[in-house]
């Protein structure tokens, strides 16, 4: 059963480890969207087949903690469904110009700052470009250069 109610109760934060590891992308061409990740300098972790029904290829941008995942048998989704994946970026500039470098279209840079911030000085995690793969999985890359207070957990 889901409950619709709000709650102002807040949670006490789990004291279990939990890392998001993996994304799974919705894709149309297996080999071309691996050929795609490839031309970005992203680790190629595993290439797995299971006969003509399953395959599924895991790639990490450099220096992640998360990947992602794709091909075939692994999601109902719809090829290009999957949108906001952000990268964060410390250069938003030199990662733009890299992937431009790589063949990617990349977007302009570009501000978007939500309802509040606009007093807020920087462009710590205002400052945004996007770009697709081939089959339209949308990317956003987020420049960060210095974290929010609260954005570090506690080791």
């Amino acid at each position: 059963m889901t409950s619709t109610e709000t709650s102002t109760d807040i949670a006490e934060v789990s004291t279990i480890d939990m890392k998001l590891e993996v994304v799974t992308l919705p894709v149309s061409d297996v080999d071309r969207a691996k050929r795609f990740y490839q031309s970005l300098g992203w680790r190629l972790d595993v290439d797995l087949s299971a006969g003509d029904a399953f395959r599924a290829i895991q790639m990490t941008p450099p220096h992640s903690g998360c990947s992602i995942s794709f091909g075939k048998g692994l999601t109902a989704a719809a090829p290009g469904s999957a949108e906001r994946m952000m990268l964060v970026v410390n250069d938003i500039d030199a990662a733009r110009d890299d992937l431009i470098r790589r063949g990617v279209d990349v977007s302009e840079v570009f501000e978007q700052r939500p309802p509040g911030f606009e007093s807020i000085e920087g462009r710590s995690y205002f400052i945004y470009a996007s770009f697709s793969d081939p089959d339209g999985n949308g990317w956003l890359l987020q420049e960060v250069t210095t974290r929010l207070p609260g954005r570090e957990w506690e080791d």
